[in-house]
């Protein structure tokens, strides 16, 4: 029987796997949430979901789990400007219910912490499924 915290780490890479693929298959939804003051939206969707993709992928092997873990948690904070803005935007048409808009905004801070559960030194990370 696999063990909480394998699949854990599965789930972890199949949820920024999926998301990172729907990034290229359904930007709308990512192009919606993008603040107006940043350049290049459909560029920097695709950036964030080959990122996502690739990251969830690496997330697998242990031998470069800690990376893609520091990497996901980057890339965490870099799009979290996209998930204020959709949360103080959430009336102007984004198609998110305001309160899911808000809600986002603290799961952020879970996802960090789960993400981050992999990121800690060699001695600490769990073993490779």
């Amino acid at each position: 029987m696999p063990r909480p915290k394998t699949i854990s780490l599965y789930a972890l890479a199949l949820l920024f796997i999926g998301a990172g693929i729907l990034h290229f298959i359904k930007p709308e939804p990512y192009l919606r949430i993008m603040p107006p003051y940043l350049p290049w939206h459909r560029e920097l969707v695709w950036l964030s979901g080959a990122a996502e993709v690739a990251l969830g992928i690496l997330l697998l092997p242990y031998r470069t789990r800690r990376w893609a873990a520091w990497g996901l948690i980057v890339l965490l904070v870099a799009v979290f400007p996209a998930n204020v803005y959709m949360a103080q935007a959430s009336g102007a048409g984004l198609g998110v219910a305001p309160w899911l808009a808000w809600a986002r905004l603290p799961l952020q801070a879970a996802l960090i912490w789960w993400v981050g559960q992999y990121a800690k030194p060699k001695a600490t990370t769990p073993a490779s499924p």
